[in-house]
This record gives structure tokens, sequence and C-alpha cells, in this order.
């Protein structure tokens, strides 16, 4: 893990705004074992409102990560950004059983993001990713995957399945 790299500074903090930016690149994803993003490109604008013992973070992430067409399997380049809102109160001790609030110990100095950020960018990610379409409606999709998948395509999309001509006759 990059230990500090995408930390804020908590010790001394005023109680007011404060506005943090950080850079996320393929070294922050590679940290990550398992990560489905390897390479991506992403800016982070962290916005901390301190009230006492509560800290409100306004996280906004935008940028690009190479993902894996679930069509083509070829890598592409897609456009992600989320803005996500973390509550962290400050207590006697870690507890973030509420998806909702944290609970930090008030003796903590370093407030870690890094895997918030993380979490964040994944979640940001669609259910299907399918390379975009050019501007004339055609697939940018690598042609000669398309080629080797409608030849294991199997029957006509318009007929119909013998199976269901038994039910059909007992209308």
């Amino acid at each position: 893990m990059m230990s500090g790299l995408y930390s804020i500074p908590l010790a001394g903090l005023k109680e007011g705004r404060y506005t943090y930016d950080f850079k996320i690149g393929d070294d922050f994803f590679e940290t990550f074992e398992g990560s489905e993003i390897r390479k991506g490109d992403f800016n982070v604008n962290v916005t901390l409102d301190k009230r006492g013992t509560l800290l409100e973070l306004k996280i906004d992430i935008d940028g690009e990560a190479e993902v894996v067409c679930d069509r083509c399997l070829g890598n592409f380049p897609m456009h992600l950004s989320s803005s996500n809102k973390l509550i962290i109160k400050l207590g006697n001790g870690w507890d973030d059983s509420d998806p909702e609030m944290i609970t930090m110990p008030v003796d903590e100095h370093m407030l870690e993001l890094s895997q918030y950020f993380y979490e964040y960018v994944h979640l940001a990610l669609p259910i299907q990713r399918i390379h975009p379409d050019d501007r004339k409606g055609k697939s940018t999709c690598d042609p000669e995957m398309l080629k080797k998948l409608e030849e294991h395509e199997i029957g006509d999309k318009d007929s119909i399945d013998p199976r269901w001509e038994g039910l059909k006759r007992l209308k």
C-alpha cells in the first residue's frame, strides 16, 4: 500500500472546509491484488468539512480506466466519474460496521483514503463493458473476434424452439 500518498493530515485541523487534490495512476491499481483495473488515470477532488467531532468528505473522481470489452475481449479506455460522500465520526476506536458512517479514534493523526478511492472507482464501473459505437453506429469491437463469434452462433434467431410447439397445442 502507498502509505501517506493518499492521506489527509488531521493533526491541528481546525473547523472549516478544506480541499485536497489527488492523482491516481497505474501504480495505484497495481498495489491492489485482484483489481479489475490495471491501468487508469484519475483526478480525485476531496472536500473535507470539519465540524466538531464530525468529518464530512465529498469525494469526486473523474478519469479513464482501461477495461476489457465483454464482447470481443479487447482493451479500451472507458471514462468513469463518481461523486461520493463519506462521513467520519471521531470516537473511541475504529468502527466501520455502519456503511453510512465510520468511527475512527480521536487521536488518529492521518486519514488514509486509498481504499475508499479504490472502491469508489470500481463501483463506478458499469456492469456491462462494451466498446462504444462509432459515429455511424457501427461497433468498434475487434472485427476478427466478432467474425469468430458469428461462426459459433447457434441457430436462427427467428426460428421457434420445437419444445414450444407442444405448449401451443394446449391453448
